[in-house]
C-alpha cells in the first residue's frame, strides 16, 4: 500500500516547519537514507532523509510552504509495482482523519462560545453649532496630520464627539496644503498614522527565539552583576600565540574569554547549573554556548567540553560553528543545551550590557569592548586596557553571593591567561 511521508519533528520544540526545498520530484526513485527535503526548523535548515524505499508518486505540500504542521502529510510514495490508483485515497484519508480531530476539538470548544452579544448602536452625533464639529484635541491633532476631513467622519464619543478611534483605518480625504500625501510604492503599506512601511515576515528561528526570550524574561528572576578586568596581560599572549601560529591560526580576544569562563566554571562549579522543579542539576563539564548573530536571527552553538580544549581547538570550533550557523548548517546537538552563554558585542563598540538569560541555562556573561584608561598602581598612575562583564544569573541557582565570587574567579584567569594553561 501507499508510504506516507510526514513533516518529522527536527528538534524537541518544533511543532510546526517550514518545507523549503525538495531534492526529489515526482517519478523519481527513492532509497532508504536518500535526501528528500529541507525543513526550515525553528532554529536551522536540515536535510531530510528518506526511511523507506519506493517511488515518489506525489507531493503532497509543494516546496516553500510555511507553517506545516508536523506529522502532516508532505508527500507519498509507491512501493515497486504498486499502482497509483489508491493515491487520491491515501491523501483524502489522511487529510479526513486530521480534519475530523480538528472538528471535535472544536465541538469541544464551541458550547463555550455560544453565548452572543449585541453591539450598542452608535451614539447619534449631535447637530453641530454655527458648522462647529465636535472632537477631541486628539482626534483634531491627528486629522490635521492625516488631512481627514472630519465632517465626513461620524463620532462615537459623548453627544457624538469625534474620537481617536473614529479615525483608525481612514485615510486623507483631501490633500493637507503644501504636504503630498504618502504614496506606497510596491509592497509598501501605510498605517493608520500615515507612516509608510514595508513588512519582513518572521521566519520560525525569530519566532522560536522570541518566544523563548519572553519567557526567560518573565519567569527567570534576572540578578546582574559587573565587573572590570584589565586584560593587557591578555592582549601581549594573545598577539605572541598569534604570531608564533604564522598565520596557521588567529586568536581572538572571545576564544580567551570562551576558555576562561570554561576555566572559571571548572573552578567554582556552583555557577555551572541549571533550575528545575525538583533538583538543582551541577553539570561535570563546561559547555560554553556562543551567542552568533545569523541573518535569520541569534543562535547559540556550543563548544562542548572547552575546558578540555586548548586556545587553538576552541578558536577553530568557534570559527566552524559560527559559519555553518549563519549557513543554517548546525545539527540540533550543536546548539541545544549548554551549561553556560557568553554574548560578547566589544566588536561593535558596546561598552557594557546586561543579556537575557538563555533557558535552562543559569548564566550568561555579556562582554563589553576594551578601552584604554588610567588607573591607580601602588599610588602611581598608569594606563591600562579594561573590559567591563556584566554576568546576567537566574537567582533561583545563581545567587549575588555565589555570581560574585564566580566572577573573582573568572576575573582571575581572563587577567592572567597563563593560569588557563596550568
Amino acid at each position: 500500500m501507499p508510504i506516507k511521508v510526514l513533516m518529522p519533528a527536527l528538534s524537541p520544540t518544533m511543532t510546526e516547519g517550514n518545507l523549503a526545498k525538495w531534492h526529489k520530484v515526482e517519478g523519481d526513485e527513492v532509497v532508504a537514507g536518500d535526501v528528500i527535503a529541507e525543513i526550515e526548523t525553528d532554529k536551522a535548515t536540515m536535510e531530510v532523509e528518506a526511511v523507506d524505499e519506493g517511488t515518489l508518486a506525489k507531493i503532497v505540500i509543494p516546496e516553500g510552504t510555511q507553517g506545516v504542521k508536523v506529522n502532516e502529510m508532505i508527500a507519498v510514495l509507491l512501493e515497486e509495482g504498486e499502482s497509483g490508483d489508491s493515491i487520491q485515497e491515501t491523501v483524502d484519508s489522511h487529510q479526513g482523519a486530521a480534519g475530523s480531530d480538528k472538528e471535535k476539538k472544536a465541538q469541544e470548544i464551541a458550547p463555550k462560545n455560544t453565548q452572543t452579544t449585541s453591539s450598542p448602536s452608535p451614539v447619534p452625533r449631535a447637530p453641530s453649532t454655527e458648522g462647529r464639529i465636535f472632537a477631541s484635541p486628539l482626534a483634531k491633532r491627528i486629522a490635521a496630520e492625516r488631512g481627514i476631513d472630519l465632517s465626513t467622519v461620524q463620532g462615537s464619543g459623548p453627544r457624538g464627539r469625534i474620537v481617536k478611534a473614529d479615525l483608525e483605518g481612514k485615510t486623507a480625504s483631501a490633500p493637507v496644503p503644501g504636504m503630498a500625501a504618502p504614496q506606497p510604492v510596491g509592497d509598501q503599506k501605510v498605517n493608520e498614522f500615515g507612516m509608510i512601511y514595508t513588512e519582513i515576515p518572521n521566519n520560525n528561528i525569530k519566532k522560536i527565539t522570541a518566544k523563548r526570550l519572553v519567557e526567560s524574561k518573565s519567569t527567570v528572576p534576572h540578578f546582574y552583576l559587573t565587573i572590570e578586568c584589565r586584560i593587557d596581560d591578555l592582549l601581549r599572549a594573545r598577539k605572541q600565540l598569534n604570531e608564533a601560529g604564522k598565520g596557521d591560526y588567529k586568536l581572538s580576544v572571545n576564544d580567551f574569554i570562551v576558555k576562561a569562563c570554561a576555566m572559571a566554571l571548572q573552578t567554582y562549579p556552583a555557577a555551572n547549573v541549571s533550575w528545575t522543579e525538583e533538583a538543582v542539576r551541577q553539570y561535570v563539564h563546561s559547555d560554553i554556548s556562543v551567542a552568533v548573530a545569523t541573518p535569520n536571527g541569534l543562535i547559540t552553538p556550543i563548544v562542548k567540553q572547552a575546558e578540555q580544549k586548548g586556545l587553538q581547538a576552541i578558536s577553530a570550533e568557534v570559527k566552524d560553528l559560527a559559519v555553518r550557523a549563519r549557513d543554517g548548517k548546525l545539527k540540533p546537538e550543536e546548539f541545544q543545551g549548554g551549561t553556560f552563554t557568553v554574548s560578547n558585542l566589544g566588536m561593535y563598540g558596546i561598552k557594557e550590557f546586561g543579556a537575557i538569560i538563555n533557558p535552562p541555562q543559569s548564566c550568561i556573561l555579556a562582554v563589553g569592548a576594551g578601552e584604554q584608561r588610567p588607573y591607580v598602581d601602588n599610588g602611581e598612575v598608569k594606563i591600562g586596557t579594561f573590559m567591563s562583564c556584566t554576568l546576567s544569573t537566574d537567582h533561583r541557582t545563581v545567587d549575588g553571593a555565589v555570581g560574585a565570587e564566580f566572577l573573582q574567579v573568572l576575573k582571575r584567569y581572563i587577567e592572567n591567561p597563563a593560569a588557563m594553561l596550568l
